[in-house]
């Protein structure tokens, strides 16, 4: 009997929000867990959010969808936009999880995550990198995950928030 496989997803929670804004659409939160676990056996999904009090009833979704959010205090850039960067936060955890799973889904299309990525396909242990919007996914991503990355332009039909 084969083992099951114990994948993991990290998810940059606001590049997949903006990203799937710029297609058009608004992502089912629920769909897309179950489809992480249907399609790709992910078992652990860390959703990388800046904490806003305000998104309480977002948080809620999501937790009952099943994600593991992991927040990070927000503060207001120079232009009083809010920024609240995950991206060591989602490195560090990847990291710390590494020996825990068999391959790690990055969702981002962000290029700060290219060593990372680098890394897992150096490792054996990239699943894929699935990127919101091929437009503005990073070129140095799409360099180093090499034939792993895939877009949700097409998955609209099936995660699309009704």
């Amino acid at each position: 009997m084969q083992k099951k496989q114990n994948n993991f997803v990290f998810i940059d929670g606001q590049n997949l929000n903006l990203g799937i804004k710029n297609l058009g659409w608004k992502l089912d939160y629920g769909r897309f867990r179950k489809y992480l676990a249907e399609k790709y056996a992910v078992t652990t999904a860390y959703y990388f959010i800046g904490y806003m009090p305000g998104n309480q009833p977002l948080y809620s979704v999501l937790q009952k969808a099943g994600y593991v959010l992991v927040f990070k205090p927000t503060i207001p850039d120079s232009d009083g936009n809010v920024k609240g960067n995950i991206d060591a936060d989602l490195v560090l955890q990847a990291m710390i999880d590494f020996p825990t799973y068999d391959e790690a889904m990055i969702v981002t299309s962000d290029g700060d995550f290219y060593s990372l990525v680098k890394h897992l396909y150096q490792n054996h242990k990239l699943l894929c990198v699935m990127s919101p919007y091929i437009r503005t996914c990073s070129s140095l991503l799409k360099k180093e995950a090499k034939e792993k990355i895939i877009f949700m332009d097409n998955l609209r039909k099936r995660l699309e928030y009704k």
